[in-house]
This record gives structure tokens, C-alpha cells and sequence, in this order.
């Protein structure tokens, strides 16, 4: 699998129902959790006092990525996604172990 940085944006349409937005919100967290038991969400990050969040994904390549990853989180609808691929950098130390 590649490897893709993508900044995912979410705009709740106006006017929807809260409700809604809570349910959808709840199943993201769950497919969310079924994504990285897959190894398609690798980590993600939200940047501090924003609203959007930004994440290393994998998948087989972009359509992949956007079809059969992204396209079946429950937000998916109300993003907009900002997808680069990536590739092993030739000074990169790997893994260090921190998570913070």
C-alpha cells in the first residue's frame, strides 16, 4: 500500500438536522477505528484550534484512497480533502517510538 498525507476540511450543510450531525459523528469515530485496523488510517492529528484534521492514510493508490477509504466515512459527503502521495524520504530515521 502507499502512503497519502491528507488534510480532510468538514462543513456541516446548514440547516442540518444536530441530530444527524451527532449520529454521523458517532459512526465516524467507529469506522474510523475499523480504518486502522485495516492499516488504512495510519495516524491523524487535529491542528490545534482548528477544525479540520490531518492524517497519513494508505491505500492502493488515490482512486483507491478516495472510493473504498475515504469515500466510506460517514462525513465523507461534507468534506473536502486535500490528498498528497507520499514516498520514503532518503534521510528519514523511521519510527522513534513518540506519539506525542
Amino acid at each position: 500500500m502507499r502512503e497519502f498525507l491528507v488534510v480532510l476540511t468538514t462543513t456541516v450543510p446548514e440547516g442540518t438536522d444536530p441530530a444527524e450531525v451527532d449520529r454521523r459523528r458517532a459512526a465516524e469515530s467507529v469506522r474510523a477505528r475499523e480504518l486502522a485496523a485495516t492499516g488504512h488510517l495510519f495516524r491523524l492529528w487535529r491542528p490545534v484550534g482548528e477544525l479540520r484534521s490531518v492524517g497519513v492514510w494508505r491505500a492502493d493508490d488515490e482512486a483507491d484512497l478516495r472510493e473504498k477509504v475515504l469515500g466510506t466515512l460517514p462525513l465523507w459527503p461534507w468534506m473536502t480533502a486535500e490528498i498528497t502521495a507520499l514516498k520514503p524520504h532518503p534521510n528519514d530515521p523511521g519510527p522513534t517510538g513518540l506519539t506525542a
